[in-house]
């Protein structure tokens, strides 16, 4: 496997190179995948944890930019997903717009994004009692509630 630490633009023309730490894409992608819609939280790996305990922010956390054998740039996206939202409609959007995001700010094309849902997040309810879920099931309830109440 090639050297993964840096990503090399070579310009023909005139011999230049210019080098892209990982890292760089990774907040890239991370600032791009906060924006798009359904999207509640990214998930971080260990590393991301520590440095939010120690008060850095920690923009790239939830990507990972990976190169394999062939040169080609692989990124995984780890998200929660705001409940009741279209999960495959997100991820399709988040692979879009990351893809056009990195080929506007840094000319490269990512060969693969690998969208990770990790979790449903729920919006914030005063109900305490765990009623809040409910509502994602209330078209099915109050069809289930009316031919209940039309048998007796």
């Amino acid at each position: 496997m090639a050297d993964s630490s840096k990503i090399v633009l070579d310009d023909q023309n005139n011999g230049e190179e210019i080098e892209i730490d990982p890292s760089v894409l990774e907040v890239i992608m991370g600032i791009a995948a906060e924006k798009v819609d359904g999207v509640a939280e990214m998930h971080g790996d260990v590393k991301s944890g520590i440095n939010r305990v120690l008060g850095r922010e920690d923009r790239g956390r939830g990507v990972s930019v990976n190169i394999d054998d062939e040169h080609n740039l692989i990124a995984d996206v780890y998200v929660s997903i705001e409940a009741g939202k279209n999960v495959p409609e997100i991820a399709m959007n988040l692979q879009k717009t990351l893809k056009q995001q990195v080929l506007q700010m840094t000319d490269l094309t990512l060969s693969e994004i690998n969208v990770h849902v990790t979790g449903l997040e729920f919006p914030d309810d005063d109900n305490e009692d765990g009623s809040g879920t409910s509502q994602l099931f209330s078209d099915i309830d109050e069809k289930g509630k009316n031919e209940s109440t039309r048998e007796s």
